[in-house]
């Protein structure tokens, strides 16, 4: 009996002596075989971004998900390393990490941004999953077909018969929504401005009027976007599966109405940006696939889809936070409404509305609707004296433009001023709510708010 309690007292010592060496080596062992790798490949010369490559196969990934997700301060993942590693590591700019099943490098300083941004020839177009996004799609494209589609989106978007022809489907629009909503009283913003923003955008780019289908297609996209930040594991029940499940949906979706309108042999109604696809040519004549045609379409829709009613659903909620800004954009839209005998306004208008202007570039900024975007190092780039390994991640951290208290004074706050319609208002229910960042960020209320007609 004594026997066997000391043998089980030396395998539980042993146990316990062993499990805090074995996490150790597990915590290090996918850092320092990357560092080796990289030291034997390059024989001793260069030095990679300070840093730390987390757990084997899962990176950073669950730390990252982490600061989204449950502490809800996203830039604390880069702040951490900024403390960690010190003053002359945080002036480069530049981490080591290993994210989305990737070793990867973090620029996060705007001169190494502009770097990144500034190279295409060292960094190319790179997302964790490029079949969430679309394979042909114009964020995953290089070169020729890039600056074509690219082209083509944003005259889709921005030029003047383009500008007059949103305008004329979406006041209307919003002017009867924001009546519904001041009928209703109190509404959940977040869901309404998406609502509002996704049926605007499927009208626009596919002539689509709200239905059923529509509803399923909304779904869809929220399936997508969930799984753009997700770890890239395709297992029953993860994020990831749920995306590529939606995109697929999505894909068969927008096909079928490309042969729909293929048989009609006629302009599928008003011309929309799915018809400039269809028919869009390069320099040989050769026209895009349909799969080039859909991936980008959706693509389109997409990046629509959240983004805007998120930036709307933000200004709303710090304009509803900020009478004076309210009252300001409030005297300049009146006005123009004014001079236009009610109308609604027009792009020859924008110039004039100046305060608008800076509600829009301030919304954008707070929103921060693109956290991070993707590239890949093409070869061995040189930074600082620091070496981006060829093959590895950049993931660009762009909140750290719109956050960083060197280049804006209390950078958190929303101040419209700093960049020196609707009849009615608006309150915001709960303005000490607290907020979530995952997928996107938003009050864990919905942004509950009253709207009223003055």
């Amino acid at each position: 009996m004594q026997a066997t309690a000391a043998e089980f007292a030396w395998w539980l010592g042993l146990l316990l002596g062993a499990a805090p060496l074995l996490a150790l080596a597990l915590w290090h062992c996918n850092d320092a075989c990357h560092r080796a790798a990289f030291a034997l490949r390059r024989r001793g010369h260069g030095r990679l971004p300070p840093g730390h490559m987390g757990l084997p196969f899962v990176g950073e990934s669950l730390a990252l998900a982490w600061y989204f997700k449950r502490a809800r301060r996203p830039d604390g993942f880069v702040h951490a390393k900024q403390r960690r590693y010190g003053a002359a590591a945080a002036a480069a700019g530049v981490y080591r990490t290993h994210l989305f099943g990737k070793p990867a490098v973090v620029a996060c300083s705007p001169a190494a941004i502009r770097f990144v941004f500034n190279s295409p020839d060292s960094f190319g177009a790179h997302w964790p999953a490029p079949e969430i996004v679309g394979v042909s799609s114009v964020v995953n494209v290089e070169g020729a077909r890039h600056a074509r589609l690219r082209g083509f989106v944003l005259a889709a978007v921005t030029r003047p018969a383009a500008l007059r022809a949103i305008a004329r489907v979406v006041q209307p629009r919003v002017a009867a929504a924001l009546r519904l909503w001041a009928d209703k009283g109190t509404v959940a913003a977040a869901a309404e401005f998406r609502k509002l923003t996704f049926e605007n955008i499927l009208k626009m780019f596919v002539s689509m009027e709200p239905s059923p289908l529509t509803d399923a297609i909304g779904e869809c996209f929220a399936g997508v976007v969930a799984g753009f930040k997700a770890f890239p594991l395709d297992l029953p029940g993860t994020a990831f599966r749920h995306a590529l499940r939606c995109r697929r949906k999505l894909n068969a979706v927008f096909r079928e109405e490309l042969e729909k309108r293929k048989k009609a042999s006629r302009d599928h109604g008003e011309e929309d940006p799915m018809s400039g696809l269809m028919r869009m040519e390069d320099e040989t004549g050769k026209k895009l696939s349909d799969e080039e045609v859909v991936d980008n379409i959706v693509s389109l829709v997409l990046a629509g889809y959240e983004s805007t009613s998120n930036v709307l659903m933000w200004a709303a909620y710090h304009l509803a936070k900020s009478p004076e800004f309210l009252r300001k954009l409030r005297e300049e839209n009146v006005a123009v409404s004014r001079d236009k005998n009610g109308g609604f306004i027009t792009p020859d208008d924008i110039p004039n509305m100046k305060y608008t202007a800076k509600v829009v570039e301030e919304s954008l900024r707070v929103a921060n609707v693109t956290p991070m975007v993707h590239r890949v190092a093409r070869r061995d780039v040189e930074y600082k004296g620091y070496t981006i390994p060829q093959g590895w991640s950049v993931v660009v951290w762009l909140r750290s433009l719109q956050t960083d208290p060197s280049y804006y004074d209390d950078p958190l706050r929303f101040n419209p001023d700093r960049w020196d319609v609707f009849g009615g208002g608006w309150e915001l229910l709960n303005p000490d709510a607290e907020v979530v960042c995952y997928p996107l960020a938003k009050p864990v209320d919905g942004a509950a708010m009253s709207f009223s007609k003055l």
